[in-house]
């Protein structure tokens, strides 16, 4: 149960992090490339693990990424939900592709979840954003065999760690 406890902490710490990249403040023109850290930290962790990432602690974390941001409540919630609900589906298939495939898949996983937000907003009555919208999924694209390779260490050194 410790290792378990281990686990679900380095999880948790990264996804804190992921919260405060998300809220740092950045200039105009860079935030607009803001890749959706949380999102992409909850696509390794629900990668890599089988039992600890689930869509109650994505449901929990979009409501915490809502209340931190600021927008309507469960929309991040909303999103991240299907977002690891579609990793942990297709979750065998995801993790044996080659990184430039993985990659790929992480692109549309990225869209799709653009594409939630779009729906919540029109349905706001807001105006359609420009084509900077379409930005933080491929920034994230790009940053995920990145990401993956950071994440994957970190999560080999809490093993070691915990293995100890």
């Amino acid at each position: 149960m410790n290792q378990r406890n281990d686990r679900l902490g380095a999880i948790l710490i990264s996804l804190v992090i992921a919260a405060v990249l998300t809220v740092i403040p950045l200039p105009g023109w860079l935030d607009a490339m803001r890749p959706y850290w949380v999102g992409l930290v909850l696509i390794f962790w629900a990668l890599e693990t089988s039992d600890l990432v689930n869509l109650g602690l994505a449901f929990t974390t979009g409501l915490l990424l809502d209340l931190l941001t600021g927008s309507l409540l469960g929309l991040h919630a909303l999103s991240l939900v299907i977002l690891v609900y579609l990793v942990v589906r297709f979750k065998a298939r995801l993790r044996f592709f080659p990184p430039w495939q993985q990659a790929l898949s992480v692109l549309a996983l990225l869209i799709n979840d653009r594409i939630i937000l779009l729906w919540i907003n029109s349905l706001q009555g807001e105006q359609m954003p420009g084509l900077a919208f379409c930005l933080p999924p491929l920034i994230g694209t790009i940053l995920w065999p990145w990401l993956f390779v950071l994440l994957d260490h970190y999560r080999r050194l809490m093993r070691q760690k915990g293995g100890s």
